[in-house]
């Protein structure tokens, strides 16, 4: 098996820095060991203006047949002929893909030390795979690759036998892909692809393929029009596992939609506006809000209640100034995307110890989340019956008694600036209700005056004369009578904390 990857470059950005981008030097061939065979990675071009990284798969077919599934329930469809010649150590496949997790591991991760900016920046790519066996032709090798950036998917058909073109195309395409990506997100498409092209796999399909997928695809493969297909070929149609990543994959198209819905009506702009720049999300915003007000409370402990996908969450673990970050979230489905989004599984141990996310309703006091520095609710309250609101404020203000609280909500007169939201009509259709500036003040005042809190209003977003910002921010500090017994509790429940971690990592 036999796969190219091309890249061009300057004086100032060459080529070669592709050798850092997969972590193999263009100046040596290396060998790698793999469970059915060697992989050689060499570069038959290196210059500042071209550079281009070869993966060669030798398959040893002995261990091919005695690794392989076998015959039965889940067996590759030419199992029956894997002890003789056929197409597994020619053609492009699910042994191509593994191998890559096993050479590449790191690119595809998107890890390079050497070069961050390299690495998270789109280069100019071209891929050749001389075999890529294509159970579908070449209009579903299009269809796959097509919406996925790349600038030009060739897809040449192989003869079946040249001296006889009258018996037509084999199965087999030539594929070469051009086009400016990432190169992470251009090997994680390749991994997935091909054996889903191949509509085969060279192992037993487990579970944790499942897990495999949605890590490769993160960021492509929910919003893909064929990505039913791309699942229940990729897990070997396996009903249950299929109909497992349809779930997750789902999950992460209402949070993108969510997302989307929000940024729409939040990022709407008066059309008659002469800057052609797309103006600053209303949700960056709000983060930047929110992180400054932390920063300027002194903040290092941070509750993110209702922390619903974990935006916030993955902004403040970029802040080394906060060194404990807990996201709570009644929806265990919104907490699988934080999760997802966080990476968590891959963090590593320090980041790791930094967050935790836990399930929870704000509505019901919880000890564990006593003692922090500062607790935020962005755009939570408005997601709440009216009479639930009291057992939401005992909850933080009365029981948790952060030192800060940080509450954004959407400030309902600035509704009628966006021409895209009916009269009448709240900002998502989950809201109950939203307050007017004076509504909000008056809620704000009266809470802080019951628990102890002095309270100070900020505009989130462009401050309109009439009308005002459209996000309105309250910012809750603790007196300072109560922050003195807060201190003592603090300090107790820190300790508390850590012999608890102490014990779990024991």
């Amino acid at each position: 098996m036999f796969m190219t990857i091309s890249t061009t470059g300057t004086p100032e950005l060459p080529a070669t820095d592709l050798g850092f981008l997969l972590h193999k030097h263009p100046d040596k061939a290396q060998t790698f060991s793999t469970s059915h065979g060697t992989a050689h990675v060499f570069y038959p071009e290196a210059s500042p203006e071209r550079c281009t990284a070869a993966l060669l798969l030798e398959v040893d077919p002995v261990a091919l047949v005695r690794r392989g599934k076998g015959k039965g329930r889940g067996g590759a469809p030419d199992a029956a002929l894997a002890q003789y010649v056929n197409d597994r150590p020619y053609a492009a496949s699910s042994l191509m893909s593994v191998a890559m997790t096993t050479v590449f591991k790191s690119a595809l991760r998107g890890d390079c030390r050497a070069l961050p900016g390299r690495v998270a920046a789109p280069l100019p790519l071209r891929i050749e795979i001389p075999a890529l066996p294509a159970r579908g032709g070449a209009e579903l090798v299009r269809k796959l690759f097509g919406p996925l950036g790349w600038e030009h998917v060739g897809v040449e058909p192989v003869p079946l036998d040249e001296r006889f073109p009258e018996w037509g195309d084999s199965r087999y395409v030539r594929l070469v892909l051009e086009g400016e990506l990432r190169l992470s997100d251009a090997l994680r498409q390749l991994y997935v692809l091909l054996p889903v092209l191949d509509d085969a796999k060279h192992y037993w399909v487990a579970p944790d393929e499942v897990d495999k997928l949605l890590r490769a695809g993160e960021g492509w493969l929910a919003a893909h029009p064929e990505h039913r297909l791309i699942t229940s070929r990729y897990l070997s149609r396996r009903w249950g596992l299929t109909r497992q990543a349809e779930q997750a994959l789902e999950l992460v198209r209402l949070a993108e939609s969510d997302d989307l819905d929000v940024e729409s009506v939040d990022n709407a702009v008066d059309e008659s506006t002469d800057t052609p720049e797309r103006p600053v999300p209303l949700a960056q915003h709000r983060r930047e809000a929110i992180l400054s007000a932390l920063h300027g409370a002194g903040a290092s402990r941070v509750l993110d209640l209702g922390c619903g996908q974990g935006q916030l969450v993955q902004a403040m673990l970029k802040d080394v100034r906060f060194t404990e970050i807990v996201g709570v979230d009644v929806s265990m489905r919104a907490l699988t995307i934080a999760a997802r989004r966080l990476k968590l599984e891959r963090m590593g141990e320090r980041q790791s110890r930094r967050v935790e996310l836990r399930q929870g309703a704000l509505t019901y006091t919880d000890k564990g989340l006593r003692g922090y520095d500062a607790a935020v609710l962005s755009e939570v309250v408005e997601h709440l019956d009216l009479p639930r609101l009291p057992a939401l404020e005992y909850a933080v203000f009365g029981a948790a008694r952060p030192r800060t609280v940080l509450v954004t909500t959407p400030n309902v007169e600035y509704n009628v600036r966006w021409e895209t939201l009916p009269a009448g009509h709240v900002r998502h259709g989950d809201h109950r209700f939203e307050w007017t500036r004076a509504e909000f003040r008056e809620w704000a005042v009266t809470v802080a005056d019951r628990h102890g809190y002095t309270v100070a209003f900020t505009p989130v977003g462009p401050d309109d004369p009439e009308v005002g910002p459209p996000t309105q921010m309250a910012v809750f500090t603790l007196a300072e009578s109560d922050s003195a017994s807060s201190d003592k509790r603090t300090s107790t429940h820190a300790n508390t904390n850590e012999r608890e971690k102490e014990a779990k990592a024991a």
